[in-house]
């Protein structure tokens, strides 16, 4: 009896992070697995048929489910938050997995993630395509280009996959390749909201900022204010930007190539 290998991914923290983890099961029924996620918990439909709560996994080889094409949708228990429904493929020994974060007002964000078989056993393959399109890739902090996104490798690789675009939340995914399959990542980004115009922030009279000494002799400069999000620059110890707004123990400012990045205001300084 042969033996193949699924890869289960599992939902981390606040961001969506998946950790590829093997599983072996005796497979004579050619079906596929399934695993789906959701921020609030949400009611899982396949066909039309309720299967389940979120977090669910039909991962064991009694509730594997039959290849081809289905039906999914969500329903969050709590009923501010629309549902959310999409065609997916079920393939052979191979898990697909999704996960969806609701937001009310929008339709929020989700990741697709599923295997493919391709015939060379020697060859790993990576598609990555967003919702948006054309937003930009970056592999373990890297740029590696924009969706929709192909790779090609001779040997299985870990990826920290970043997507981002402006005026759309950016959306982290770990992701395993394996020799012999295609990993296909559709990933969705939620909108970022639109302040109006009388709850924006009044012009700052000081619009310059001077970066002080740091431990580490640089600052980073993030794609948001939060540590956990991209590093897309660094500024040196001295340098003056302009400063575009202000967070929660955070300055924006305006780099030399026009575009615009956090720093902590822990080393920076208004002139």
């Amino acid at each position: 009896m042969k033996k193949i290998i699924i890869f289960v991914f599992l939902l981390l923290l606040a961001g969506i992070i998946f950790l590829g983890v093997i599983l072996f099961f005796q497979d004579n029924s050619g079906k596929g697995a399934l695993q789906v996620t959701s921020t609030p918990v949400a009611s899982v439909f396949l066909n039309g048929e309720k299967i389940g709560d979120t977090p669910l996994c039909k991962c064991n080889p009694e509730d594997l489910i039959e290849t081809g094409e289905h039906s999914i949708k969500l329903v969050p228990a709590n009923s501010e938050f629309g549902e959310f429904e999409e065609k997916i493929t079920i393939n052979k020994s191979t898990l697909t997995v999704i996960d969806k974060e609701f937001e009310e007002g929008s339709q929020g964000s989700s990741s697709i993630i599923s295997l493919t078989s391709i015939p060379s056993d020697k060859e790993a393959e990576l598609l990555i395509m967003s919702l948006p399109n054309d937003t930009s890739v970056f592999l373990n902090n890297k740029p590696s280009g924009t969706t929709p996104f192909s790779l090609k490798e001779s040997k299985s690789s870990d990826y920290i996959l970043n997507i981002t675009k402006e005026g759309y939340k950016d959306r982290s995914v770990a992701i395993k390749t394996a020799l012999g399959f295609k990993l296909t990542a559709l990933i969705s980004l939620g909108i970022l909201p639109v302040s109006s115009p009388s709850a924006q922030e009044q012009p700052q009279a000081v619009n310059k900022i001077v970066i002080l000494d740091t431990p580490t002799g640089f600052l980073r400069v993030r794609s948001a204010s939060s540590t956990a999000s991209l590093e897309i620059d660094r500024v040196n110890p001295g340098e003056t930007f302009d400063l575009v707004s202000e967070g929660d123990g955070w300055l924006e400012i305006k780099l030399d190539d026009e575009t615009t990045g956090w720093i902590s205001s822990q080393y920076a300084e208004k002139q």
